[in-house]
């Protein structure tokens, strides 16, 4: 889920053309020429919503993946430091997917959109029921954030309380996204959730200490949207002895924020499952990188302003077709009466002692 959908003043619902309506096959094709490279017609349109990504292969036999970013989401400025962190972490022998350069440059403009390409990986899900596959994630993610903490962004904003909580609130109100039977319960679950999230002064940019320590809690640069879908497991490219081992995909959602953003995802189940995965996934980052276990309590703050923020997200999109046939049942009285549960079990868990490692 893309973590910054921008809070415009225009309903879903009264959306003129959808951004990607002159996004045709041959747009595509003739994108990819303009860069040098020359396909052979084949297109394959992967999973992606807020973007929309090809796999496509060239004359030469071999294939690249081109994302089409939507536009008015990110600045060029703050797609080509996505673009110059992802290179900083390959530079670092982090397996991450980085853009090419092409022509002296990573990003590119045809027909009206910023494109990208990339080269093709292929794997599958992690098994995060295995302590030795976490514990290898981990390590990769503590490599990754020694990398992220060096220097701060300069364009991509931080995730907080603001952004990710209070504006999308308030634009699902405003724009009437939330049916009247459901609303008034909806606006007190997700106002009584903001208030227990606003006592975290890392996510609401305050710089007031934490009570327990004199240090406040760092944000660093990150991969911000790291769940399952974004790793790839796949075989080494150092030989054919080596072992299995993971690929970050799609930094398009990088930005600033506490290190335990790109661990919580990967967390499911009950409690203690959950405690396992996070002492395994801890295992393997301290390797490498010191885990400040303080970070254990926003789990669940996060976790709450992604589901705030998811709903806002779908609403903002609804104009492109692509979301009304991929999520069919949002916006029902039942899709808010199901958030309104979620929120009341965050409140509830938000209460709980964070996971202990």
């Amino acid at each position: 889920m893309p973590d910054n959908a921008p809070m415009t003043s225009k309903s879903p619902t009264l959306s003129a053309a959808h951004p990607y309506q002159a996004l045709t096959p041959e747009v595509v094709m003739d994108a990819l020429a303009s860069v040098g490279l020359h396909g052979d017609g084949r297109q394959l349109a992967l999973s992606s919503y807020e973007n929309r990504v090809y796999q496509l292969h060239l004359e030469d036999g071999s294939a690249v993946v081109a994302k089409f970013y939507r536009p008015g989401r990110w600045s060029e400025q703050q797609i080509l430091e996505e673009h110059s962190f992802s290179t900083e972490l390959l530079q670092a022998e982090i397996p991450v997917i980085a853009p090419l350069a092409l022509g002296g440059s990573t990003l590119h403009h045809f027909g009206g959109f910023a494109f990208s390409v990339s080269p093709r990986r292929g794997g599958r899900t992690p098994e995060l029921d295995d302590a030795e596959v976490l514990e290898w994630i981990g390590r990769f993610l503590a490599r990754a954030h020694l990398v992220g903490a060096a220097k701060p962004f300069a364009a991509r904003p931080a995730l907080d309380l603001q952004s990710f909580g209070v504006e999308p609130r308030q634009w699902l109100l405003e724009h009437d996204q939330v049916p009247l039977d459901v609303q008034s319960a909806w606006a007190r679950a997700s106002q009584d959730a903001i208030d227990l999230i606003a006592g975290h002064a890392v996510l609401t940019g305050s710089a007031a200490k934490n009570s327990d320590d004199n240090e406040p809690v760092q944000c660093l640069r990150l991969h911000g949207d790291c769940h399952p879908g974004n790793i790839l497991w796949t075989p080494l490219e150092s030989g054919a002895s080596a072992g299995p081992g993971p690929h970050f995909v799609d930094l398009d959602d990088a930005r600033s924020a506490p290190a335990v953003q790109d661990l919580w995802m990967l967390l499911s189940g009950n409690r203690a499952q959950r405690t396992r995965q996070l002492g395994a996934l801890v295992d393997g980052y301290e390797q490498f990188r010191e885990f400040d276990r303080r970070e254990t309590a926003l789990i669940e703050p996060l976790r709450t302003l992604r589901l705030i923020h998811y709903s806002a997200w779908l609403a903002q999109r609804w104009g492109d077709p692509t979301f009304p046939i991929n999520f069919p049942w949002f916006g029902t009285s039942d899709y808010w009466q199901g958030q309104v549960q979620m929120l009341e079990e965050q409140i509830e868990a938000m209460q709980e002692q964070p996971l202990q490692v």
